[in-house]
């Protein structure tokens, strides 16, 4: 169904650890993602934000409870399942997580050479114009020693953005940007909700950017206590 929302948690709980151990990290929680949408997931630290996203992601595996992903169920869903969608998002984290021998624009080839996109100067073509969307047109050629934090951060954000994704997953992805850096990723993102129809569901603690935002779910020792959606 192509109105389908591309993200539905129902009655998603997980735990950490085991036997006497083990705790509870999130309650009973229900969520329905809109297609194109830039959602985003606040609350303390501890609270959850981080595990939900890497549920949605098929990072962590669904213990109890539902998760649609793109039409697909991830409870008991398979590896090989889970490789195949996971083709089909983007993931910006904190941790920019470059290789440190490649230049930026190797970087964000890599982005690309996942999925097997295009030849290799097609490939060539998109890397070097995201980095271009993302204000590093004069640095695609620095190694990331070369390059300063922000910068880091904007080569991770063109990797995760060349291979047109259906769903952004970020996790502060502002964080080692400055006012107007954080920004700008975050308007091209929401550009790319309004213009292709991707989905962002982002983990931010950033006061800078929340009019910008579609929707701010709230969340404190596991369970959602704020929902704003429309």
């Amino acid at each position: 169904m192509v109105d389908e929302a591309p993200i539905i948690a129902t009655g998603l709980n997980h735990f950490f650890g085991t036997g006497e151990a083990r705790k509870q990290a999130i309650f009973d929680l229900n969520l329905t993602i809109k297609r194109g949408s830039l959602n985003f997931l606040m609350g303390p630290s501890g609270s959850g934000k981080t595990t939900v996203l890497t549920l949605m992601g098929c990072l962590r595996e669904v213990q109890e409870g539902s998760v649609h992903l793109l039409g697909h169920e991830l409870y008991g869903a398979g590896e090989a399942r889970q490789v195949l969608l996971r083709r089909r998002l983007g993931f910006i984290f904190q941790a920019h997580n470059l290789h440190e021998s490649l230049s930026a624009t190797q970087n964000v080839l890599m982005g690309l050479q996942v999925h097997g996109q295009g030849s290799a100067r097609k490939q060539m073509e998109a890397a070097q114009h995201m980095l271009g969307l993302v204000g590093l047109a004069d640095r695609m050629d620095y190694l990331p020693a070369k390059l300063s934090g922000g910068q880091k951060q904007r080569v991770a954000v063109a990797r995760a953005l060349v291979a047109n994704p259906e769903i952004v997953f970020a996790d502060e992805p502002t964080a080692a940007l400055d006012k107007k850096s954080g920004r700008t990723v975050v308007e091209m993102l929401k550009a790319l909700g309004q213009t292709r129809g991707v989905t962002t569901v982002m983990v931010t603690h950033d006061n800078r950017i929340m009019e910008l935002a579609d929707r701010i779910i709230t969340m404190e020792e596991g369970r959602v206590i704020s929902d704003n959606a429309p």
